[in-house]
């Protein structure tokens, strides 16, 4: 069973996830025309994984306490802890580009890439940067 601090926990990052694949797929739509799809993808994370940053440290884990560090540290922790669900992310929105042709597979892509980096970009943020 899953405690009520946890399970507070687990919906404030969908939602703050939410958000982020709001904020991603936007910028991809709007970068894509200038850098093409696979560089406004990587464009597009780094700006979802700012508003999710700026929405776990203030709600998803402020309870449990940031790791007391300088802010643009704990911002930098937290962009390179998200790495490894990115690279899940990146990998099966690759995969979906290949996969489907036309102007929605993008945000299939998008999508598919959230949901793969979505376990893993929770425990890094959980247990390396908003640790107690």
């Amino acid at each position: 069973m899953i405690s009520g601090p946890l399970l507070r926990r687990l919906l404030s990052f969908g939602i703050a996830g939410v958000i982020g694949f709001a904020v991603d797929a936007g910028l991809l739509y709007l970068l894509a025309p200038h850098v093409g799809w696979y560089a406004g993808r990587v464009l597009s994370f780094w700006g979802a994984a700012t508003a999710t940053w700026l929405i776990n440290r203030r709600f998803t884990f402020a309870a449990v306490g940031a790791a007391r560090l300088p802010l643009w540290q704990e911002y930098l922790r937290y962009l390179v802890a998200m790495l490894g669900g990115a690279l899940f992310n990146y990998a099966a929105y690759v995969l979906v580009l290949h996969m489907l042709d036309g102007p929605a597979a993008p945000l299939l892509g998008v999508a598919a890439g959230s949901i793969a980096g979505m376990g893993v970009n929770y425990l890094s943020a959980r247990y390396l940067v908003f640790k107690r």
